[in-house]
């Protein structure tokens, strides 16, 4: 859709969060009719917002108001299984995501970053490439500012680089990014996705379904099911429309994108080798970080940024708040907070990455989660596992066998006294919870923020 076609169009917006009240008003601000719904209360702030900008709304629950539209538009934090969205389909009305409305005003090439884990690093990663190159970059999606709050000011000229969720690629239509990345899948909100983890994979698959011939996909090529991805949506594509694929691997050699042979970062593009940087010069350690430097760096390339800035740039990026994010040392322990790690998967990178014997605190609003991946990382490296959060007691009893030292905690206060008691000098007390936070927390920024007090206030 294009910008002037929305003027005058009724639109529904559900959901009145961040991504919400921002593509309430882009599309408010086109000549949309918007109105919109939540289920729960607004905040008064927002409410004022959305009063200034004369945008009808209504809290507390969805009315048949809400259907009384041409289009919906949900905001990510609306699963495709609310009854709202339900009755939107069932009613025939096209449903939207933000990302896939804000799409329709962007001016600029769009860098799309996606995957279960290391997306918010990456997508970091390239703004970093980019501005040390002098692109003016705008960096938003799922992290920091929505797609709608900028999309405006884009200019042809400009990079926006997007951290974006299988939630918001849920209800795409039209989302064509000119680089596409798609770094892992694994099992991770389940509970949005009818615990089929199929469906999960091809929510995130759809990242590359509107790419064509003069695009670029980089994919994961150490991982079975992203290859699968890319040859469901792309592989059907005639030859002369497919966008490149560039593969990124640290196993084995990619015909063209970006590889690890020797500890070197080698780059193949526009079949021409060249090598990087070697892989102890990168800021950020930890295997999933030699994915996310690729992955980066090939997008960067891509973008035509010169392979010395690159190079410069992934050895003084200094990493993303609640990410493996050091916090202090104190009487010889090292505390690490990666409160946003909150699944399974993220975790098990977090302990792959340190050779030091490890204290973790893990748990929070259980996703359906499967700890054995866990349990060799576990026997191997933790001196104590506590347990937190409605999933206390399941991480207890999932990961308590393979550590001497297991408890459960009533809070996060408890838990910082306790891994201070078990931590010996040389350790690392590492939060990284496998969970989500809404049974303790705003989010995981809130439940990294409150560790990192606690932490200081040792």
């Amino acid at each position: 859709m294009r910008p002037r076609e929305v003027e005058g169009k009724r639109v529904a917006v559900v959901g009145a969060a961040r991504s919400g009240l921002a593509v309430a008003e882009l599309l408010g601000e086109a000549g949309a009719d918007v109105f919109v719904t939540d289920s729960k209360e607004i905040d008064e702030k927002d409410r004022a917002r959305l009063e200034a900008l004369r945008v009808q709304y209504e809290q507390g629950g969805h009315s048949e108001r809400a259907y009384e539209v041409e289009m919906v538009v949900v905001s990510p934090g609306v699963p495709s299984t609310a009854p709202i969205v339900r009755g939107a389909i069932e009613r025939g009305l096209p449903v939207y995501s933000e990302i896939e409305a804000a799409s329709w005003f962007c001016r600029a090439p769009i860098v799309a970053i996606t995957g279960s884990n290391g997306k918010t690093t990456t997508t970091a990663l390239a703004g970093h490439l980019f501005r040390s190159a002098g692109r003016r970059v705008q960096v938003g999606g799922n992290i920091g500012k929505a797609f709608s709050t900028f999309v405006v000011e884009t200019r042809p000229d400009d990079v926006v680089v997007l951290e974006v969720s299988s939630f918001q690629l849920d209800h795409i239509d039209a989302f064509r990014p000119s680089v596409s990345v798609l770094l892992n899948i694994t099992p991770d909100h389940l509970d949005r996705y009818d615990l089929d983890f199929e469906k999960y994979a091809h929510s995130k698959g759809r990242i590359f379904e509107n790419q064509r011939s003069g695009d670029t996909c980089i994919y994961n090529a150490d991982d079975p099911v992203v290859r699968d991805q890319v040859k469901r949506f792309v592989g059907f594509v005639e030859e002369r429309e497919r966008p490149q694929l560039l593969g990124i691997s640290i196993e084995s050699k990619v015909e063209a994108g970006a590889f690890v042979k020797n500890d070197d970062l080698i780059l193949r593009l526009n079949q021409q080798e060249e090598v990087l940087m070697q892989a102890e010069e990168l800021s950020l350690r930890g295997r999933h970080n030699l994915y996310n430097s690729l992955a980066a760096a090939v997008a960067a390339r891509v973008m035509e940024v010169r392979s010395d800035i690159v190079r410069e740039s992934l050895m003084s990026f200094e990493g993303v708040p609640h990410r493996l994010e050091f916090i202090r040392e104190l009487d010889g322990v090292r505390y690490v907070n990666d409160s946003k790690a909150t699944n399974v998967n993220a975790v098990w990178y977090a302990l792959e990455s340190f050779t030091e014997r490890v204290v973790l605190i893990a748990g929070g609003r259980d996703k359906g989660n499967d700890y054995s991946s866990l349990k060799p990382l576990i026997r191997d490296k933790a001196r104590a596992v506590i347990a937190i959060g409605e999933s206390a007691s399941k991480v207890a009893s999932e990961l308590g066998p393979e550590t001497q030292n297991t408890i459960e905690a009533e809070d996060l206060n408890e838990a910082v006294r306790f891994a201070r008691m078990f931590a010996e000098p040389g350790d690392v007390v590492l939060l990284s919870p496998a969970c989500a936070s809404f049974d303790m927390f705003e989010n995981y920024e809130d439940r990294g923020d409150t560790f990192k007090n606690l932490v200081n206030s040792l």
